[in-house]
């Protein structure tokens, strides 16, 4: 009678257990099903492409130390300094303290905080086949579409009026685009955000508790149908000596 009342208590916690996280079960397998699609019918990430069209080092005529004079003794430590081509003139892009790098002209030593969004949108053209680009955001922080597994910030955002909505987004401090897509593209992304890592959920420490709490569900009726064919399994009949 006790190993009765143990399976059937197995057997129902296992078929409501079951019937709850189904539906997890279901939306991750055909949330999956679309990130194989996707994987297949998406180009792969932006290749990395040096900028510009090459430096003409008989333009640079301003020495690196008097570059960094230029941006006065309150700019602070620097930490980098990187040679761009900007419109076909050399520039010094100059890391200090701040995140935004300060720029001071290689021909004859003029800051010009502009060339940063220049750049960024020169990089945007480039890689767009020199299509027409117009920024639409500067990003300091990840959100629902430029999300932290590009990993790279501050960005900016150019769009495209292709009737697609293509947009790339750019980091001069790689000089590369860090991403690319369309308003396709970013449907099927969202979709795959939305029913595969609970994105319905906005505050991300109750959406990582859920889809735990959803994970920890569904191994539990894995292992409840685990219990259940071995306590349910045929018993072997043992012989009888006559």
């Amino acid at each position: 009678m006790a190993l009765v009342m143990k399976t059937s208590t197995v057997r129902f916690l296992h078929r409501w257990l079951g019937l709850v996280f189904s539906l997890v079960v279901l939306t991750s397998a055909l949330s999956g099903v679309l990130h194989t699609i996707m994987a297949r019918k998406q180009p792969p990430p932006p290749p990395v492409r040096p900028s510009g069209n090459g430096i003409v080092a008989g333009e640079i005529r301003t020495e690196v130390k008097d570059a960094v004079e230029r941006l006065g003794p309150d700019f602070g430590q620097v930490s980098a300094v990187n040679l761009r081509m900007i419109g076909g003139v050399p520039w010094y892009q100059i890391y200090g303290p701040q995140p935004a790098p300060a720029y001071v002209s290689a021909t004859n030593g003029t800051v010009d905080p502009a060339q940063d969004a220049k750049f960024a949108a020169q990089i945007a053209s480039s890689f767009l086949g020199g299509a027409a680009v117009r920024q639409t955001d500067y990003l300091t922080a990840f959100n629902h579409e430029y999300v932290n597994i590009f990993r790279i910030l501050p960005v900016y955002r150019f769009d495209v009026d292709d009737g697609l909505g293509t947009r790339v987004y750019v980091s001069t401090t790689t000089g590369t685009v860090t991403r690319h897509t369309d308003n396709e593209r970013q449907f099927e992304a969202n979709v795959f955000f939305l029913f595969h890592k609970f994105g319905f959920i906005k505050d991300r420490d109750t959406r990582d508790t859920v889809l735990a709490s959803a994970m920890i569900g569904i191994s539990l009726v894995a292992l409840g149908g685990v219990v259940l064919f071995f306590m349910t399994r045929p018993r072997r009949k043992t012989s009888q000596n006559p």
